[in-house]
């Protein structure tokens, strides 16, 4: 999944690398309860509330990977229903603009064993309405 962001690399990482910033673009992340303060370094730990209320499930994501700029690698965890391996990787493109490429898989637990079309279909959906909602506040802050 790719969508061009109209603000530099730095810029859409800016909001990559505010943690609190979460819930504000990924669909489904409802409340950020704290961002350990070395976010985004490796083994860094967002912790996050997901899902809707009362169903809403506590669980933390951590960072895999980061190259600032260009890179973001992501444990995302949503316990019970299983952890993903997301990885968010940023492309300067001609006229101070960003590629934002984002893929998601599903690694641990049920989701990792259910996946069919209705699923991948989601998914697609979920990650489409996340990179619109990053371009929204990467491009307001420019």
């Amino acid at each position: 999944m790719t969508r061009t962001v109209n603000a530099p690399p730095g810029q859409v990482f800016a909001v990559l690398a505010d943690g609190w910033s979460y819930s504000d673009w990924v669909v489904g992340t409802v409340h950020i309860r704290d961002v350990e303060p070395e976010w985004p370094a490796p083994g860094s730990k967002l912790h996050h509330k997901a899902g809707p209320w009362p169903l809403s499930l506590h669980d933390s994501s951590t960072v895999l990977a980061c190259t600032p700029e260009r890179e973001l690698k992501l444990n995302a965890g949503l316990w019970p229903m299983g952890a993903a391996r997301v990885n968010i990787r940023l492309t300067p493109v001609e006229g101070d603009a960003t590629r934002v490429e984002i893929e998601e898989e599903f690694i641990a637990g049920p989701l990792r064993w259910v996946q069919n079309k209705l699923n991948d279909l989601l998914l697609h959906r979920r990650n489409v309405e996340s990179l619109r909602r990053l371009a929204d506040i990467a491009e307001r802050q420019r």
